[in-house]
């Protein structure tokens, strides 16, 4: 054997991190790496801290749903799309509303004129959401409706239909967003200002911890945080910090931690690091675990557990060569189900370009499928577990997120943070410097900065017509025309009057969107009470 010392192997770059912004990657990893992660803090799948997973058996009892996130024009061609998914294997639903209904107006609105159905469905009144879920078994299916500003009239709409369709209202399963904080911080589709927007929040989580115990009140949304710029780490710290000042709220009102926290949900965005994904993931759940039972004091293991939906992320989305978009969303649903989400949507092929075709949306459920079905890794529970590298990235990831929840704790909260423009600079950093590394070449998009070709731009997308929105016009009409306006009056009257007091608004919301009083209509009757809010200019 030679004595001479190993030649210096030549490396592709003088450092390789897990993103732009994120941590640095060894060559390799060795159990030295991992000798201050406590053997506890790894744990074993469904026991405190659920680092492994939530459930014993993971997957093997189990999958997780397939919630494909759709909708788009008019209730009915919204309801023929989830009749098609539902016929292709998906196993839950995902409504996605279109602007206006997001921001508390209805379709005819002069400011709808021009969006309404174009990135969702027009909801306007009971009458579309019992439409809208025609020949649907409401009582049987899990339904997500991602909607925040007007999450309290939209389910009351659900709820209304569920009781005209028969079904048992309080085994309603499902899960509505409910998350406003983050549209302060990444999204924008807020009314009103923070405190009466958490005031109508917590009336919202209250209503379901009572009333529909088998529905998610919230889902704490990391997604949008992630699509706006933020690293894996700032993802998770942040999205704690406002989980953190959910139960607050909660607290306040004088709810114990486990009467509503078994029902919080999370969301989260799944990128293209496979393995510092799945890392976060477990991150998450070990933090928010932590986080609930030593902050709070929960005595309730369901309260501690991380349940989260995934949506692989649309940010990563090219419209050149966008066939090779289904190989991002593939890897993108793996590190999901790597890292053992409750739900999962896979975004189609042709979103960047515009909404997806059927057969773009049958390929994103299928990728799924496949997973699911022919890949193996739903047969063991956090097959990845014990890796080196993954557990000290999991804990490097949970350490990171730790420090901005603390930076958090430091302003008074995420409020006090939000209102500071503090975590929204800190996205808007990270990306500008992703920006700025695709810009320059450092970060590879392959068909955008690197191995381009050519393309033909002529391809067949699916639009939305004008038609369509002087269809939804018309019936609103209609229906603002026969159905009893002096009911109409008197309910929008009560809610005015409780949204003035303390006492929960869903009972009267219920009540005013059985008379088919409109998003628009008991929107504007809240602004009447809390006014509209303009973020002032912090970046």
């Amino acid at each position: 054997m030679s004595d001479k010392p190993a030649a210096k192997a030549s490396e592709r770059k003088t450092e390789f991190k897990t993103t732009v912004d994120g941590f640095s990657v060894k060559r390799v990893y060795t159990q030295d790496d991992i000798k201050d992660v406590k053997p506890e803090d790894i744990g074993v799948p469904g026991e405190y801290p659920f680092t492994r997973h939530v459930m014993r058996t993971g997957y093997r009892g189990r999958l997780w749903t397939m919630r494909q996130y759709a909708g788009f024009g008019t209730v009915e061609e919204t309801n023929q799309r989830y009749k098609y998914l539902y016929k292709q294997g998906q196993t839950g639903f995902s409504v996605a509303f279109h602007l206006p209904t997001q921001e508390g107006y209805d379709s005819d609105h002069p400011l709808a004129a021009g969006e309404v159905g174009k990135c969702g469905v027009a909801v306007d009144s009971l009458d579309d959401m019992e439409r809208l879920w025609a020949g649907l078994p409401m009582g049987e299916i899990s339904t997500s409706m991602t909607i925040n500003a007007t999450a309290s009239i939209l389910l009351a709409m659900y709820i209304a239909a569920a009781e005209k369709q028969g079904a048992d209202v309080s085994k309603l399963q499902g899960t509505v967003q409910n998350d406003i904080l983050k549209e302060y911080i990444a999204r924008n589709t807020y009314i009103f200002g923070p405190q009466p927007s958490m005031r109508l929040v917590t009336d919202v989580c209250a209503y379901c911890a009572n009333n529909l115990p088998e529905w998610n009140s919230i889902s704490i949304s990391a997604y949008h945080m992630r699509e706006a710029g933020a690293t894996a780490a700032q993802e998770v710290g942040f999205v704690m910090a406002d989980g953190i000042a959910y139960v607050n709220a909660m607290i306040k009102r004088g709810m114990a931690v486990d009467s509503f926290a078994p029902r919080f949900s999370f969301f989260f965005a799944a990128n293209n690091n496979l393995i510092e994904e799945v890392a976060k993931f477990r991150a998450a759940r070990r933090l928010w675990a932590k986080i609930v039972k030593q902050r709070f004091g929960s005595d309730n293991p369901r309260s501690q557990m991380l349940r989260f939906h995934v949506q692989t992320d649309g940010f990563t989305l090219t419209a050149q060569q966008p066939l090779n978009n289904v190989v991002r969303v593939t890897l993108q649903a793996l590190a999901a189900v790597l890292g053992g989400c409750q739900s999962l949507h896979t975004n189609s092929y042709d979103e960047a370009l515009a909404l997806p075709t059927e057969d773009a949306v049958q390929m994103a459920l299928r990728t799924q499928q496949i997973i699911a079905y022919e890949s193996g890794v739903a047969d063991t529970v956090d097959p990845l577990g014990g890796s080196y590298y993954l557990e000290k990235l999991t804990s490097e990831i949970e350490k990171k997120a730790e420090y901005y929840i603390a930076e958090v704790d430091k302003m008074g909260g995420a409020l006090k943070a939000i209102e500071a423009g503090y975590i929204q600079q800190e996205i808007a950093t990270s990306a500008y410097d992703y920006q700025n590394a695709v810009d320059s070449g450092e970060q590879v998009v392959v068909g955008v900065n690197k191995f381009t070709v050519k393309e033909d731009t002529d391809k067949e997308l699916m639009e939305i017509g004008q038609e369509m929105e002087r269809k939804q016009v018309a019936g609103l009409g209609k229906l603002k025309a026969e159905r009893d306006n002096q009911r109409v009056r008197v309910t929008l009257k009560r809610v005015q009057d409780v949204a003035k007091g303390s006492d929960n608004v869903m009972p009267v919301l219920i009540e005013a969107v059985k008379a088919y009083a409109t998003v628009g209509e008991i929107s504007d009757t809240f602004r009447e009470v809390f006014k509209e809010y303009r973020q002032p200019n912090i970046l």
